[in-house]
């Protein structure tokens, strides 16, 4: 039976969220799963669709409720594509989500403010900005239709593991005591920076040369930039650092500062001092705020930039920021995390047809992960140098992915910062056939 039919007929409503649900006891279904995904959130949410979109008997669990805030309102093309699979590309037009074409920045050793447009990079001429609450309930709604069974307010305290494996987790359910458990064929940590598996099997490893604090809030009655660049993002540089502003939806902006952690704490200033003086240095942010009002508090982040030793094991594997995440510079979360959800629910649901094919096949998730992560990584590495033109940054991105130079190298850095390089299609279009097959010829028992 597929995930929509068992969706249909053996759960109405959701967990945890003061809606309205029919159950015979706590969570209303048996323990027994295909697939457990830790975290409802844009990586977790997505693997679990697609895989109940297959067929496949998955359960979601968050300790959040949805909508729940997020920072991380601006999207790049790339993250189109899992949104085309999942068939909301029309729902988010729906929702009023504001088109994004293209960037405007004030960075390099000149300052004089340049832009460039998705449509250069090819194939996806635009992505979104959007409140994250509203987006991250888009994706996990999508799930349930798909058929995942999804529990709100549910918090993993262990895996249970039999001769080394992972075989499921144990969970308590806000507000009740004692834990639950679920069991499954593999366990997927999407859990973010939490790292709920991540943390217990594997190391983590921080980006010393992106140990940065970001401090951001929220203005009301902003002004916009000019023309076509009415809904890019700014990304503006300071002598510091440097300033996100996004336009969500009329004229409300994120605004946010990005510096180096110790020389935050070498200016004695406290994070808010410090946003406020250093919008004073800033030339095109300036302008647009000048007429609006702060409508939220501070928030801050640190040291955000790592990847995990390892992105799977027996029985587990990791996607989104539970494996790796990098700096915002070009707002790669979103759709690094999508996008890898996507190509994991490809190649579990393989792996749950053809189990002899796991450790293989989760490597090559895993290398083809990796070495997209890697590209981004490098490049907003070099790209923090600020004493270039934007020409050593468009030939930067080219040598990173397209050494041929069959493009121009403009071309390929709207390809990079759009999350859809040439190089990245590993991970894209990442196939395990050549796995079955051995599978399939191999004696049972050999």
């Amino acid at each position: 039976m597929r995930g929509g039919g068992l969706h249909a007929n053996r759960w109405c409503g959701r967990i945890g969220t003061g809606r309205s649900y029919m159950s015979s006891n706590v969570v209303g279904f048996s323990g027994d799963f295909d697939v457990i995904v830790i975290g409802g959130g844009p990586a977790g949410a997505t693997t679990a669709a697609l895989l109940s979109k297959r067929g496949r008997r998955v359960l979601v669990l968050d300790r959040e409720r949805f909508p729940r805030y997020h920072v991380g309102e601006s999207l790049i093309p790339g993250v189109m594509v899992p949104m085309e699979e999942l068939g909301l590309k029309e729902r988010m037009e729906a929702k009023g989500f504001e088109r994004k074409y293209g960037g405007t920045l004030v960075w390099g050793n000149n300052e004089v403010p340049w832009n460039f447009s998705f449509s250069t990079g090819g194939r996806i001429p635009y992505a979104f900005h959007t409140r994250r609450a509203d987006l991250d309930a888009l994706v996990l709604d999508r799930a349930r239709e798909l058929g995942a069974f999804v529990v709100e307010d549910a918090t993993v305290k262990d895996t249970i593991e039999e001769d080394g494996r992972v075989v499921g987790v144990r969970y308590a359910l806000r507000g009740l005591g004692g834990t639950q458990e679920a069991r499954a064929s593999l366990v997927i940590d999407a859990s973010g920076q939490a790292r709920v598996i991540g943390r217990k099997y594997t190391e983590v490893n921080w980006n010393e040369q992106l140990r940065n604090v970001a401090v951001w809030t929220y203005f009301d009655n902003c002004h916009r930039l000019p023309g076509d660049e009415w809904s890019n993002i700014l990304i503006e540089g300071t002598s510091d650092g440097w300033f996100w502003g996004i336009p969500i939806d009329k004229g409300v902006f994120s605004v946010g500062y990005v510096t180096r952690s110790e020389l935050a704490t070498e200016s004695g200033k406290s994070l808010e001092d410090l946003f406020q003086s250093e919008i004073a240095s800033t030339t095109k942010l300036k302008e647009l705020l000048k007429d609006a009002t702060q409508a939220a508090g501070y928030r801050s982040a640190r040291d955000w930039s790592y990847t995990n030793d390892r992105f799977y094991g027996k029985g587990w594997a990791l996607v989104g920021d539970a494996a790796a995440f990098v700096d915002p510079l070009f707002s790669t979360g979103v759709a690094l995390a999508t996008l890898a959800g996507s190509t994991l629910s490809k190649v579990v649901d393989q792996i749950l047809q053809y189990p002899a094919i796991e450790e293989k096949a989760l490597d090559r998730y895993s290398n083809a992960y990796q070495e997209f992560f890697h590209d981004i990584r490098k490049f907003v590495e070099g790209f923090y140098d600020r004493s270039k033109t934007k020409g050593f940054y468009f030939n930067m991105a080219q040598e990173m992915v397209d050494p041929e130079k069959e493009n121009a190298a403009e071309v390929d850095f709207v390809k990079l910062v759009s999350g859809l390089s040439g190089r990245q299609g590993g991970l894209f279009e990442l196939n395990v056939d050549d796995l079955i097959e051995d599978a399939k010829s191999t004696p049972t028992g050999s």
